[in-house]
């Protein structure tokens, strides 16, 4: 067996990582794709290695060197022409090579876990082309497959279609030709190819038209979740460069992402919070049917959106002001909430966003005593009865703990504000997921109108299961506030989506509170199941996560990292969260049951 690498390209999309040097020469967390791939490739005790250079050739000869000598050898083929033909023409200048031996065929632009070169080998099928589910970052040539894994057709760019795309599978563009299908298949038609349509054309394409003729005799062998990347530009070097990392970096890596973790559908989020069973299949189609509306237009300024979400919630437009999520509107109302000198009270552990707006000397913490978290009402007004604050924020249910406080109890708290002057800021971003639902609000006219101290906060994001959509309200009837925070977004803060999913709302109000209901009851089943790990000391939550104190066995440190090296589950590990530090707790999300009994095996196995 003998492996060729094609590594003749410019790279040009990867702008100055590649302006001095080859794509192969890229770092990865510090280490070249070459360097990278060489080690892997020395362990299969291959015949020899071709390595077909072009632009910047004589730099990648030069950084190989000898060093591979006694493990490897190494001989190159040089393509003059690298820009101005593809990779057909850089397989076509070593085609003769292919007929001499069984061959891996690889790109070297690639970054692979070290098992796919044995598991391609070690598969008895000699004609075998790696392949992988298509997902939404993958980009080139496709095939499709029977049940049998024959490859019966290769999808090039020109015939993608997104409406196929789950009979889809991404070539790793790790290929094994056996030496007689080299000889008597593909290398007359590689010739016959470059004959009639020239040297600018890929060799998959020649793959394709084999393909078609019945001809290839080719099998796909599904990678599964081993991980694996195509590296064309700066964002796949980075997302590369974070599947790719280290142990010791890798949890840090996807933490300062802040989210967008639909860039690795492999991996399961039990860390950012949002509703698993809304919207519905029916309002997520509406939304796809007006797609290329939304998509060209503009959305419309503060006055429409405020009469939307007042709407939406059945309050009135001068009442709410709406936000490109929570987080644009607790930047802005900490900044005019607070003058100079004033205090807030701030219940801790919670939600950073609020104190990070904040100088420390501005507030003043209250810290439950006793390992569940818990407090009441009754708590609040007796430690902060003897501070002089001019807010009071509370998170209900609270975030991390998810301790809540009963309706009657808050607008009690809120008249216990009103008499001393204090604001009351409320966060129910999570309200909705406690018992009685969305019951527990006080989005309401009648009561904001009688507690003219209260001021609401809602995400969006987070109880209906929009987080893309990037919405948040603040209601209250202290208009003049509002007002200013209008003034202070910009006059197009929310997008058309946004908008739309805001008056559509309405129609799945019902569906809405049949989805809060599943929810309390997947968290009952999910809280009984979490409770069996013997490791773990699970918090009563109203919330939509569970906060667990991690109390053998593992620090919360090591327990966040083992689940994300070894099961692709990410959790919040809270020791970094002010009032619980080195305390050993981590939050939990809670999913739909599939993803969730996921999780609760994982933790059996730890």
């Amino acid at each position: 067996m003998q492996a060729i690498i094609l590594a003749a390209g410019m790279g040009r999309r990867l702008g100055k990582y590649t302006r001095d040097n080859t794509k192969c020469m890229l770092p990865v967390n510090g280490v070249r794709l070459i360097d990278r791939m060489l080690e892997q490739l020395c362990q299969l005790k291959l015949s020899r290695l071709v390595i077909v250079v072009g632009y910047k050739g004589q730099e990648l000869m030069d950084h190989i060197g000898n060093r591979y000598d006694d493990r490897l050898t190494i001989e190159y083929a040089m393509n003059p022409i690298y820009d101005k033909t593809n990779n057909i023409y850089s397989l076509a200048l070593v085609k003769d090579k292919l007929t001499e031996d069984d061959t891996l065929l690889i790109e070297s632009d690639l970054i692979l876990d070290d098992s796919l070169f044995k598991m391609i080998l070690d598969d008895p099928f000699p004609n075998l082309a790696l392949v992988a589910k298509y997902e939404t970052w993958m980009d080139g040539t496709m095939v499709r497959i029977d049940k049998d894994n024959n490859i019966v057709n290769f999808v090039p760019k020109k015939a993608f279609r997104y409406s196929e795309v789950d009979t889809y599978y991404k070539t790793v563009n790790v290929y094994k030709f056996s030496k007689e299908f080299s000889t008597k298949v593909y290398v007359p038609f590689l010739d016959a190819y470059c004959k009639v349509m020239g040297d600018n054309e890929y060799y998959e394409q020649v793959l394709r038209v084999i393909t078609l003729l019945d001809q290839a005799n080719l099998k796909a062998l599904p990678i599964g979740n081993k991980p694996w990347y195509e590296i064309d530009d700066v964002q796949d070097k980075d997302i590369a460069e974070t599947i790719f990392s280290p142990e010791k970096d890798k949890l840090y890596k996807y933490h300062i992402r802040y989210g967008g973790y639909w860039r690795f559908p492999q991996m399961l989020d039990f860390c950012y919070l949002v509703n698993p069973f809304f919207p519905t299949k029916r309002m997520r189609e509406e939304m796809r049917a007006n797609f290329d509306v939304l998509l060209t237009q503009y959305p419309s300024g503060m006055a429409i959106n405020s009469l939307l979400a007042g709407k939406y919630f059945g309050i009135s437009s001068q009442y709410i002001v709406v936000g490109n999520g929570a987080a644009e509107l607790i930047k802005s109302l900490m900044s005019h909430l607070m003058d100079n000198g004033s205090k807030i009270g701030v219940v801790y552990p919670t939600f950073e966003e609020y104190p990070n707006r904040l100088t420390k000397d501005a507030i003043v913490p209250f810290f439950p005593d006793n390992e569940d978290l818990h407090y009441t009402a009754d708590d609040l007004k007796s430690f902060f009865g003897s501070k002089d604050i001019k807010a009071l924020l509370m998170i209900n249910p609270d975030n991390p703990s998810g301790n809540f406080i009963p309706r009657e109890d808050v607008l009690s708290l809120a008249d216990w504000c009103a008499e001393r002057e204090i604001s009351l800021l409320v966060d129910e971003s999570f309200v909705d997921f406690s018992d009685d639902g969305p019951t527990n609000s006080l989005l309401d006219d009648s009561i904001l109108e009688t507690h003219p101290q209260l001021l609401v906060m809602k995400s969006i994001s987070k109880s209906y299961g929009v987080p893309g959509l990037r919405l948040g309200v603040l209601a209250g009837v202290n208009t003049d506030l509002l007002d200013k925070m209008k003034k202070d977004v910009a006059i197009w803060n929310i997008n058309s989506f946004a908008e739309f999913y805001m008056q559509i709302f309405n129609k799945y109000e019902s569906f809405y509170k049949v989805a809060c209901q599943e929810f309390v009851n997947e968290r009952d089943r999910f809280a009984k199941q979490l409770s069996l790990i013997p490791y773990l000391r699970v918090i009563p939550t109203q919330a939509n996560f569970f906060l667990c104190q991690v109390i053998s066995k593992y620090t919360s440190h090591q327990l966040t990292v083992l689940l994300l090296k070894d099961y692709n589950i990410l959790i919040k590990n809270c020791d970094s969260k002010t009032g619980l530090e080195g305390k050993n707790y981590i939050r939990i999300a809670i999913r739909d049951q599939r993803d969730n009994d996921i999780l609760v095996e994982a933790l059996k196995r730890l």
